[in-house]
C-alpha cells in the first residue's frame, strides 16, 4: 500500500468545482458561534458538492482566517449566502421548494437510513438546519421544518460537535442524493 500523492486525487480546481453538478443539498447554520466548526462545514460541503451554505444569524462569514483554517480554501469553492435572521432562510427554502430538516433531537424524530417519503419527495431540494452549539435549533425553527434527523448517540453526551453532525448528515445525504 502506498500513500497517494496531491497529483495523483485528481481534484477539481475552484473554477472546475463552480461548474460541476451539485447534490441538491442546501446546509443552513444558525448561529454558529465558532469559526472553526463553519470552516470545517465548508470543507465538508466541499468534499459532497453540496449546493450553497447558509450562513444565519452571528455565523461568521467568509473572509476570516478562523474559517480558512479549518475550510482550507473551500469557503472559496462552496456557494454561501447570509441571512441576519434564520427564518429569512427557512422562508427562501420554503419558496423554492426545499424540504427542510432540522438535525435536532425531537420528538417524532427519524434516524438514518431516511425513510422513502422523504427521499422520493417531490421537492427542488433539501435543507438541512444546524443550530448553535449550545442551545441546538431553535424551536420556532422546527415549527417551520418538515422532519427533524436525530443522529442516535450511545455513550454519555447528549450530543455531537456541531461540524461533526454535519458531517455524518452531509454523508448520508450524498449517499442517496448523487
Amino acid at each position: 500500500m502506498r500513500k497517494l500523492n496531491i497529483e495523483e486525487l485528481h481534484r477539481l480546481s475552484v473554477d472546475e468545482f463552480k461548474q460541476a453538478d451539485k447534490i441538491p443539498l442546501v446546509v443552513v447554520l444558525d448561529d454558529i458561534r465558532s469559526m472553526y466548526n463553519v470552516g470545517s462545514i465548508f470543507r465538508t460541503s466541499d468534499a459532497y458538492r453540496v449546493e450553497c451554505i447558509y450562513l444565519c444569524g452571528i455565523t461568521a462569514c467568509p473572509p476570516h482566517a478562523e474559517i480558512h483554517k479549518t475550510a482550507l480554501g473551500a469557503e472559496e469553492s462552496v456557494e454561501w449566502m447570509h441571512f441576519d435572521d434564520v427564518i429569512e432562510a427557512v422562508d427562501d427554502l420554503k419558496k423554492r421548494g426545499y424540504l427542510l430538516l432540522a438535525v435536532e433531537q425531537a420528538e417524532g424524530s427519524i434516524t438514518f437510513p431516511l425513510p422513502e417519503e422523504i427521499i422520493n419527495s417531490d421537492v427542488s431540494g433539501y435543507a438541512i438546519i444546524l443550530g448553535n452549539e449550545v442551545k441546538g435549533v431553535k424551536q420556532t425553527v422546527i415549527d417551520e421544518c418538515d422532519a427533524c434527523i436525530e443522529l442516535p448517540q450511545y455513550g454519555t453526551k447528549h450530543s455531537l460537535n456541531v461540524s461533526t453532525a454535519a458531517g455524518i448528515v452531509i454523508w448520508e445525504a450524498f449517499k442517496v442524493l448523487s
